[in-house]
């Protein structure tokens, strides 16, 4: 069977996928790929299904070596690529021949980095998924010294490139009410949307815990809420005041006061938030959220539709003159001899 060969990992490299839902009742939460529309991006650019599994990278990639020749694709957070040397296009789909080392170090902007390969890793399924979820015990991370095996390709072209909006620099996410948002005062709630905060560098899969200056927003009688489930986007209150939003490794039962949930079509711009960038929180109406979503559904299934080819520049070539570029050349003066 073909493989990737694992040479060298970050810490935060694991294989993910869309995730396995519908395990809440079992404590079990989805989990799955941080960014989940860098997988509809890669697999527009591949031309497969987005459910099949990736390697997401956190912070830094790592060096891999196919032993037959492979399609892949980058996406998400743009880290620094290179194919032996040669430096690669990121958002975009490449062949990579047999025998030739793929390097990607650490990101340039944004959080997490994703590599797609035609035919999706063909790891384990546990109960549903190949997604690595290490809180559960399911999976773990990837190692240098290891062989992923990869699925059957269907072929295709690659070559190809998606130009993306940003969301590597944090900004605006748009909230919704929440169980317990009634719980908090007016003033309280304003006071959230009017706060500057910055990603806390200690977030992690499970959480992205929000930094900020000034009073809190601790509710009084919080730590007495009855515990219930929670999902991520949930923007829970801790006992010191500081908001948490979920995400896609958080438990699946809590009880600390939600103030309100982020709505889906953001959790990607959450996820892809480096240490230190700025966010803001905004209430939107249940219409107005509607209305995103819709079009957050209608631009990925466009996805396909804005795949282009990929167009070099000679500069971006180091070894320009290895490469057969004419053939047949003329002097432009044949007919005068004819």
């Amino acid at each position: 069977m073909t493989a990737l060969i694992v040479h060298r990992a970050g810490p935060g490299v694991t294989v993910q996928d869309l995730g396995r839902p519908g395990h809440l009742a079992q404590g079990l939460s989805r989990g799955g790929a941080m960014d989940r529309l860098a997988l509809y991006e890669g697999a527009a650019l591949l031309g497969q299904a987005p459910e099949l599994a990736v390697l997401e990278m956190v912070g830094m990639g790592g060096e891999f070596e196919a032993d037959a020749p492979l399609r892949i694709a980058l996406t998400g957070a743009p880290m620094k690529a290179t194919f032996d040397g040669a430096p690669l296009i990121w958002n975009a789909s490449h062949h990579m021949p047999a025998g030739s080392r793929l390097s990607i170090g650490g990101v340039i902007e944004g959080a997490v980095g994703y590599l797609h390969v035609g035919g999706g890793f063909d790891t384990d399924v546990r109960l549903g998924a190949r997604a690595a979820q290490l809180n559960a015990g399911l999976g773990g991370p990837v190692e240098g010294g290891t062989h992923l095996p990869v699925g059957t390709d269907r072929q295709g072209a690659t070559g190809m490139v998606l130009d993306v909006a940003d969301r590597f620099s944090g900004g605006r996410l748009r909230i919704l009410p929440s169980v317990q948002t009634g719980f908090f005062d007016e003033d309280t709630r304003a006071r959230l949307e009017a706060t500057a905060f910055q990603r806390d560098p200690r977030s992690n899969r499970m959480a992205l815990r929000l930094a900020m200056d000034g009073e809190g927003f601790a509710l009084e009688g919080g730590l007495t809420v009855v515990s219930e489930v929670i999902v991520p986007g949930d923007i829970q209150i801790t006992g010191d005041g500081v908001p948490v939003i979920l995400m896609a490794e958080c438990q699946t039962m809590g009880g600390y006061p939600r103030i309100a949930t982020v709505l889906p079509a953001d959790l990607p711009r959450a996820a892809q938030t480096p240490p230190g960038a700025p966010l803001s929180l905004d209430f939107i109406t249940p219409d107005e959220g509607l209305a995103a979503e819709r079009a957050d559904l209608a631009a990925r299934n466009a996805l396909r539709s804005n795949v282009r080819p990929l167009v070099r520049d000679p500069r971006d070539i180091p070894d320009l003159l290895s490469y057969h570029l004419a053939d047949g050349a003329i002097s432009g003066h044949e007919e005068e001899h004819q």
